[in-house]
């Protein structure tokens, strides 16, 4: 069946200038030329046309750049999700994966995110953690980061345009928590993600790198568990509506899997 794309959300951040300051804890890196994070791409909403064979009673949407949960029927003050993080099997230079929680993005123009990613320089692996306020550019954070870490990340509006955003490597021992301020941010959404990094020459996300099986536990949204909200599972695909990855159901309303498939 054909799938008919919408227009990419990322063409209104264009227009979009909110005024950005943060302040970090130590160990702040340079933004690199590959940025994780950021809108949802060529998202084609919940409908009967996207029905599913498995028996899964959530809704679901497809894109090419995102998988994972969200909800988007409230506003939304914290998420949070733990993972441990994959290895990556790389077969070519330019394939990434990417690991967050965040609000906004699905339906709005800002995200504000952090969480870790797989980069591949030729058949090598590399491993990060970064913070980003989009459409600011990520912020990448120097500290050691190994396939097997145990990562627990989450994002919490302060109130007056103010967001807190911790990541924390359980398995190393090292934390920080950003503080940053965003006028005009909606909070109609809060997410646990897997995506495909951009960008490609023509604007679309890169090839996703191999990471096997990537395990989230403790998901919530508001302080409850994103299952019990009615959550949007939102599958990868490519172009031509191929699965990236798959997603598992929701397990005690909290946990979930996403499983490589192919890179694009």
């Amino acid at each position: 069946m054909l799938r008919r794309w919408l227009i990419p959300l990322a063409a209104l951040a264009l227009t979009l200038t909110p005024a950005l300051a943060a302040t970090t804890s130590a160990g702040a890196s340079a933004t690199p030329s590959v940025r994780p994070g950021g809108l949802v791409a060529h998202l084609v909403r919940p409908g009967s046309a996207l029905a599913r064979a498995d028996g899964l009673k959530n809704a679901t949407a497809e894109s090419t750049n995102w998988s994972g949960y969200a909800v988007t029927s409230g506003t939304y003050t914290s998420v949070s999700a733990s993972w441990t993080q994959p290895t990556g099997t790389c077969t070519a230079s330019g394939q990434y994966a990417a690991f967050w929680v965040g609000l906004d993005g699905y339906n709005s123009s800002t995200v504000e995110q952090t969480g870790t990613q797989i980069a591949c320089s030729g058949r090598t692996a590399t491993y990060n953690s970064w913070y980003e306020m989009y459409p600011a550019n990520p912020v990448y954070f120097s500290n050691t980061v190994s396939p097997g870490d145990h990562f627990t990340a989450s994002v919490t509006y302060a109130g007056s345009n103010k967001f807190s955003l911790s990541i924390a490597d359980t398995t190393k021992g090292w934390s920080h928590t950003v503080s940053s301020t965003l006028a005009g941010a909606a909070r109609s959404s809060a997410e646990v993600i897997l995506e495909a990094p951009c960008c490609t020459s023509g604007g679309g996300p890169l090839p996703l790198a191999d990471f096997h099986t990537a395990s989230f536990t403790g998901s919530t949204a508001n302080g409850t568990a994103i299952g019990s909200q009615s959550p949007t599972e939102i599958i990868m695909v490519n172009n031509s509506g191929q699965d990236k990855d798959t997603i598992s159901a929701l397990s005690s309303n909290e946990n979930f899997s996403a499983t490589w498939v192919r890179a694009s």
